[in-house]
């Protein structure tokens, strides 16, 4: 699929405004006030980073606004359009999914993106509890008293409606990974995107849906770096079935890697 320069541009210039709605860089009531510094090094270079500034701790992906219909930051959903571009240029079928949606925001952002290049055949995946992380996840890891965000089912998809994205094309997966994931009636994927933070989701995630994954697809994983639980689950799948294919880095935290 390619994309006249006319089309081009006023999908860039769309996709471009999508993603400041989405991620709140447009009225951020919380722009300018004080953050806590946050430093990470690259394990590939060694090179080490420390950001404090408000607005390039939003642009990374770090701090988000409770208003923000995406926490992942421009910096990711520029790779996301990147690689959903790419894809559709280059003709790798299949779906797209994310596993763990929070508000929505990045398949909002993918189901834009199937819209700013008129394709109408590709489904985008929403793959959530609706309900925070499973209570074992939370007692394992000691958070029982540490309520972490979430939306509802209704708020997700009253958020798609906002944007005018909500239709056949967008398909809900409710409930936990380990029940819903082996039943979904999905035959091929050209993206998966993964963001359900813990060891389990993450393993849970891989192990369903990397099988449906295209030669060329796109493997994204939001918090590799971020989280401990997430690296070893996706180190061990990744050694366990001799994937060597390098990974990526997007930013403080995401990582990705295409199917070879």
């Amino acid at each position: 699929m390619v994309l006249h320069p006319a089309a081009r541009h006023t999908a860039d210039l769309y996709l471009q405004l999508l993603k400041q709605s989405l991620g709140d860089f447009l009225y951020d009531q919380d722009q300018g006030s004080p953050q806590t510094p946050v430093s990470y090094s690259d394990s590939r270079t060694g090179q080490k980073y420390h950001v404090s500034d408000y607005a390039e701790l939003k642009y990374q992906g770090l701090i988000g606004s409770k208003t923000a219909h995406t926490l992942i930051g421009m910096l990711r959903m520029n790779q996301l359009q990147e690689a959903v571009e790419t894809l559709l240029s280059e003709d790798i079928p299949g779906d797209l999914i994310e596993t763990g949606v929070l508000r929505g925001g990045a398949c909002i952002l993918m189901r834009g993106i199937l819209a700013a290049w008129q394709d109408k055949q590709r489904k985008v995946w929403v793959a959530d509890s609706f309900a925070g992380f499973p209570p074992e996840t939370m007692q394992a890891l000691g958070l029982q008293s540490h309520p972490l965000p979430n939306a509802s089912l209704t708020d997700v998809q009253e958020n798609f409606r906002r944007y005018g994205l909500l239709d056949e094309q967008v398909m809900f997966l409710p409930g936990w990974f380990k029940d819903t994931l082996p039943a979904a009636p999905i035959e091929k994927l050209a993206l998966l995107r993964l963001d359900g933070d813990f060891y389990e989701a993450t393993q849970e995630s891989l192990h369903w849906l990397y099988p449906k994954v295209s030669t060329g697809g796109f493997v994204i994983i939001d918090d590799y770096y971020a989280l401990e639980e997430c690296r070893r689950a996706v180190r061990e799948y990744r050694q366990a079935h001799q994937i060597s294919t390098p990974l990526i880095r997007v930013d403080a935290a995401c990582v990705y890697w295409r199917k070879a």
